[in-house]
């Protein structure tokens, strides 16, 4: 792939307009708005002030949140609500007066949980969702009496920790982090970014590949309803060479365009192109759209990868051809700056430093990543297994929420080549009595539906761990201490069988509705396992699911483990717990400095075999 000079640095590397985008990351100034006050107030206004004063009394780095060390901020206390403000430029080009110029987007990548936004003093948008981007387009907004560099954004977010129905993954409902929960991240937590755009822009690209077929289709969805002529252009390229284009008309918004790659039909070098972790070859997509007499109204940089994913039997496939999971959980929280990275650099040296140890996937744990993380997923060759920050509460409220949510992030990530299974539940967080529940077996079903219904092209866990209803793979979490009981549960079929016919390891049901699927007939595999803790030195209350008391015993343990698993002839991959230490838990195999417990090579030749 033809790397665009700022992919790994652009909040959205799958659809780029270059020297089109300007980062709003940085100082903001800030307020705690503990009385709830700020609406009442007018906090918005372009100047802020109130009775009192400037409630905007603290600057705050942006994207950090507000409880993590790297905001500038380091507060863990609640507050009703947070209160950002900043200056923002106009760029040339962009013009509210002038009707036909550019629009300038707003495009902020995540605020937990509710946000709304206004714009020289004019309410732009609300939104509900910790973990989803949103846009606004915020032209027509723009007061024409300030001057360009003047412009006035304010943010106003709400977070209530004791809020249950939420999808809050691991974020601590309690006032200080204790046992697997860590401390929150409220507030903005992603970038924020501004783009130009023409009136007639693509908002959205969908691929798909068809790997048999030789093609790869495009959906092209456009911000507004396209003029009468109106047509999307899409050329595919591989390391300059042209592998195939097509030009289609637009219908309103959206355009289906299938790029037949000829090449593609030899069979016997199609495979050189095609997406796996041991070879991930990305290809070049160029996407224009054209006016009725051919000019150029917008253009974007992007790419795709080719590959296929699929449960057939007992094998989990990947190109058609068996995929061993040699996974690791990744809870992507780093002590300074809580579920942001510290730096986007930070993304591609997790992945870079997963892959040095050994593994070829990655199980993203309660939270949905950066799609900068991703993008180095898709570079690097590094399966990701997709999974979403949970409710702790069954609720009609929740049940909205969730899926809202997590059908909005299966839609923002869906193109990305490295994601090879989804996961909307996990064990049976937010649907504690869905063995007993009909309405909860149902939600977990429906999602799971609704989820293939976006995207048939990868399994989907219903519900990872244990109480599956609707799963293309069949999951356990297991955190047996020595290989030895490891062996007998999943050393062959019959034990295998025995394991998960009723009760698994952690007492809960394996299968509800009806029984679980004999092995042989789906993948089993172990995607919560080890948990090993080794932490001399850790805070009081740190804990792991087993202990070591040196390195070596910490080798041991894991060879022991690892071992046990690779014997069997039953799992067809696990899912070691985990990366690194994260809050309390100090079971991972890097601390939370991401510093290897053991050298880099012996924890690649534990797990890579």
């Amino acid at each position: 792939m033809t790397s665009a000079p700022d992919r790994g640095l652009h909040p959205r590397p799958q659809m780029i307009r270059p020297d089109r985008w300007w980062s709003l990351d940085g100082p903001w100034q800030f307020g705690f708005d503990d009385a709830d006050a700020g609406l009442r107030e007018r906090w918005y206004r372009p100047d802020g002030a109130t009775a009192g004063g400037d409630p905007f009394d603290r600057e705050i780095t942006v994207p950090f949140p507000p409880e993590s060390t790297a905001s500038g901020i380091a507060d863990h206390g609640d507050h009703a609500a947070l209160w950002y403000r900043r200056t923002i430029t106009v760029p040339d080009g962009v013009d509210p007066a002038r009707p036909g110029t550019d629009r300038l987007l707003l495009h902020l990548g995540a605020v937990d949980h509710e946000a709304d936004v206004w714009v020289d003093g004019q309410h732009a948008v609300r939104h509900e969702g910790g973990q989803t981007p949103f846009t606004v387009d915020v032209t027509d907004l723009l007061d024409p009496a300030v001057p360009a560099d003047a412009h006035v954004l304010v943010v106003r977010a709400v977070d209530d920790r004791t809020d249950v129905e939420q999808p809050r993954g691991k974020q601590d409902w309690e006032p200080e982090q204790h046992v697997i929960w860590y401390h929150r991240t409220s507030g903005i937590w992603r970038t924020v970014w501004l783009e130009r755009v023409p009136a007639v822009a693509v908002d959205a690209l969908v691929w798909r590949a068809d790997v048999p077929g030789a093609r790869v289709d495009v959906q092209v969805r456009l911000r507004a309803v396209a003029p009468a002529g109106t047509r999307v252009r899409v050329r595919v390229s591989h390391d300059g060479e042209v592998l195939g284009a097509a030009e289609v008309p637009v219908d309103r918004v959206t355009a289906e365009v299938g790029v037949a790659l000829p090449r593609q039909r030899n069979g016997q070098v199609y495979e050189h192109l095609l997406w796996s972790p041991d070879r991930p070859v990305l290809l070049d997509a160029d996407v224009e759209v054209l006016d009725a007499d051919g000019t150029v109204l917008d253009a974007v940089d992007a790419y795709c990868g080719l590959r296929s994913v699929q449960a057939d039997g007992d094998r989990l496939l990947l190109n058609d051809r068996p995929f061993h999971l040699r996974a690791v959980l990744e809870q992507g929280y780093w002590p300074q700056s809580h579920l942001t990275p510290p730096s986007p650099q930070a993304l591609k040296e997790e992945v870079e430093l997963t892959l040095a140890l050994g593994f070829n996937t990655v199980r993203v744990h309660q939270k949905v990543e950066d799609p900068r993380y991703l993008y180095w997923c898709d570079v690097l060759g590094l399966a990701v297994w997709s999974e979403t920050a949970g409710a702790y509460r069954f609720s009609d409220e929740a049940v909205a929420q969730l899926t809202r949510e997590w059908l909005d992030l299966v839609r923002r990530d869906v193109s990305h080549p490295s994601i090879i299974a989804w996961v909307p539940f996990n064990e049976s967080w937010g649907v504690q009595h869905l063995a007993h529940d009909p309405a909860q077996r149902a939600y977990t079903r429906a999602l799971t539906g609704l989820t293939r219904a976006l995207d048939p092209t990868r399994p989907v866990i219903s519900n990872d761990g244990w109480e599956h209803t609707d799963s293309d793979l069949l999951t356990v979490h297991d955190y047996a201490d020595t290989g030895a009981v490891l062996r007998e549960r999943y050393g062959d079929a019959a034990a295998t069988a025995a394991t998960l016919a009723t009760f698994g390891p952690a007492g809960r049901r394996m299968w509800v509705d009806g029984d679980a699927p004999a092995p042989g007939t789906i993948p089993v595999l172990l995607t919560e396992f080890g948990g090993v803790s080794y932490a001399p030195g850790a805070p009081e209350g740190s804990w792991g699911y087993s202990e070591a008391r040196s390195a070596e015993d910490l080798e041991a343990r894991l060879t022991d483990l690892l071992g046990a698993v690779r014997e069997s002839t039953v799992l067809r991959g696990f899912c070691y717990t985990q990366l690194t230490d994260t809050g309390l838990e100090t079971n991972g195999l890097c601390d939370e400095d991401r510093r290897p417990k053991l050298p880099v090579e012996t924890i690649r030749r534990i797990i890579a075999g």
